[in-house]
């Protein structure tokens, strides 16, 4: 028996049930910790379900501008960058899909939706399509005809649309089967299939709380509902301290006497006093007091207001997630401030939520749009949310360096061809909006070639990759220039040499380097004077760009630093020496 298990009797069964038990911290001396007289134990969280009180949510909507902007700032973050529809999608298309987002104001509808499925819980799109009365059948695409979608009817969840207690899974979820729809009497008006309906939530909840409110969301309103009081109580306390800024007291003698043994003529003609006094200083600044009466002028400083108003205010935008910026639309503060870190994060919440909100409402929407404007739905249909966090122009500049060098680099070292260095420049163009002029047509044209091939030696004086045009029986022969200024060293053959990458070897053995074709050949023809290879490749490329095109057997003249050369061409850009004499 191991060491552990000898103090349990043998045979004995393990205790699985479970067992409660009680640890926790507690100092009952300085009333710390559980079960100890401290406010910090007195703490409750009752169960309040505020997303059910339908009218004070109306109030504090209409009310408090602190709940409009927690409300609806981050919905017109989420849909100021529209989407993007994704597949094969020519411009016509998008022009027409377009028009019936502009005549059915979609944008708009997804906004509404949004901003009252934030404010009450939940929210509901009902989709209209001209031909299809009996909404309790499931929607059925392929009888949408063109031109037949009608737009997006909001309800929120208070305005008479109830969720039925059949479950179905859509998007990963389960959702109610089907919905009723009540008017103003409480009269069911229609009973409408799940896939005619958008749903817009709230916040996320566990799945109890979400049967208890109906499988719709919580309010946004209610997690910060405390900050939001404690926010305005703060605030108004702030306005009522400044009619108290600057006090003015005055020294009256017998003044207790006036007021509690004193006629009530005496105290009629000190208040009138008083009043009097009261007029003066406000209308002239003047105070007149009695020969012996003291004034005392108090001022209140509000130190430390400041610092527990900006605790409320970033209470709130914890509760809220936004920065200080969005929220309340102040300057950042500090030294060399920008809020450019508190924007980016909020924003890449922003995109997380158009994920979550967004998304599976534009895939129940876009085939019902797709077939309204084109009459029928590609294969590939998806969407994509542009960023938006939008790069300065210095910014931009750097990103499009880096992954353009990236993308050279990664060619230049032969890991793919010329055509999809191409393809991937041109996919920056969203990003950086350049290289987008790059057509299909260079890109088809530099399919297979990789970056040897783009670079491999092409000079025209050398009559490299140039090839001399076929000529029409009886025409003159003749040459291009590039031909006729070839070097006869540029067509001698040289068997290390591999057209396919362009690099010459030394054939093994010794290693040395042996003569390549770059080397100068000597004259070709032993006609005439003989000179040396470098020079004769010289006055051959005078010849060429001097005298172009010259047949077998015409003589020219040509001259360099030192001498005057009479030459006869040979045809094929050669030449054969017949006389020099020096230049005088």
């Amino acid at each position: 028996m191991s060491r552990r298990n000898k103090s349990r009797p043998s045979g004995a069964q393990v205790n699985t049930e479970a067992v409660s038990v009680q640890d926790a911290f507690a100092n009952p001396l300085f009333r710390l910790g559980y079960g100890s007289q401290s406010p910090l134990e007195a703490t409750e969280y009752p169960l309040t379900r505020m997303t059910d009180n339908y009218a004070l949510l109306n109030s504090l909507y209409r009310d408090n501008w602190v709940v409009q902007n927690v409300v609806g700032l981050m919905v017109d973050d989420m849909l100021r960058e529209w989407y993007k529809p994704k597949g094969d999608i020519t411009p016509e298309m998008q022009s027409a899909l377009s028009r019936v987002e502009r005549d059915t104001c979609i944008r708009d509808r997804i906004n509404e939706g949004l901003r009252w499925g934030r404010l009450y819980g939940g929210a509901a799109g009902l989709i209209l399509i001209d031909g299809q009365e009996d909404l309790s059948r499931p929607l059925d695409t392929d009888l949408i005809y063109p031109g037949s979608f009608r737009g997006l009817y909001i309800l929120d969840r208070w305005q008479g649309v109830t969720p039925n207690m059949d479950l179905v899974f859509e998007g990963g979820e389960p959702v109610p089967e089907s919905y009723s729809i009540t008017d103003a009497r409480g009269n069911t008006a229609a009973n409408v299939h799940h896939s005619r309906l958008v749903r817009f939530t709230g916040r996320d909840l566990p799945f109890l709380e979400r049967v208890a409110e109906l499988y719709w969301g919580e309010s946004e309103v209610e997690a910060l509902y405390k900050d939001v009081v404690a926010h305005d109580n703060v605030s108004a306390n702030m306005a009522a301290l400044t009619f108290q800024a600057n006090i003015n007291t005055m020294e009256v003698k017998g003044l207790e006497q006036l007021f509690s043994i004193g006629s009530s003529q005496a105290q009629r003609r000190f208040w009138n006093v008083m009043q009097a006094q009261s007029v003066l200083r406000s209308n002239f600044g003047t105070q007149l007091v009695e020969e012996g009466n003291k004034i005392t002028n108090t001022q209140y400083t509000f130190t430390g207001l400041e610092e527990i108003y900006e605790s409320m205010c970033l209470n709130l935008c914890g509760a809220s997630h936004y920065p200080m910026t969005k929220l309340f639309g102040r300057s950042p503060s500090g030294m060399d401030a920008t809020g450019e870190s508190d924007l980016k994060n909020y924003y890449d919440y922003v995109d997380s939520q158009r994920e979550a909100k967004v998304r599976p409402v534009l895939q129940k929407i876009l085939p019902v749009l797709a077939m309204s404007a084109w009459g029928f739905i590609p294969d590939d249909l998806d969407v994509i949310f542009p960023p938006l966090w939008t790069p300065t122009a210095t910014e931009t500049a750097e990103i499009a360096q880096k992954k353009a060098q990236a993308i050279r680099d990664t060619f230049q070292a032969g890991l793919f061809q010329a055509d999809t260095a191409m393809k991937e420049l041109k996919k920056l163009e969203e990003e950086t909006g350049m290289f987008g002029s790059i057509s299909d047509q260079e890109i088809s044209a530099a399919a297979g070639k990789s970056y040897q091939d783009l670079t491999a030696l092409r000079d025209p004086l050398m009559g490299l990759g140039y090839e001399t045009p076929e000529r029409e029986p009886g025409e003159k022969k003749s040459a291009p220039f590039e031909g006729a200024t070839q070097d006869a060293a540029a067509t001698d053959y040289n068997p290390h040499h591999d057209p396919s990458n362009g690099r010459f070897t030394s054939g093994g053995g010794s290693g040395k380097i042996r003569k390549t074709k770059y080397a100068p050949s000597p004259q070709r023809s032993h006609k005439g004077i003989q000179i040396g290879a470098k020079k004769y490749a010289k006055l051959c490329g005078t010849l060429g760009t001097q005298y172009p095109g010259l047949s077998a057997g015409e003589v020219r003249y040509i001259r360099d630093a030192k001498r005057i050369y009479k030459v006869e061409a040979d045809g094929y850009g050669g030449m054969a020496v017949l006389s020099s004499y020096p230049i005088k």
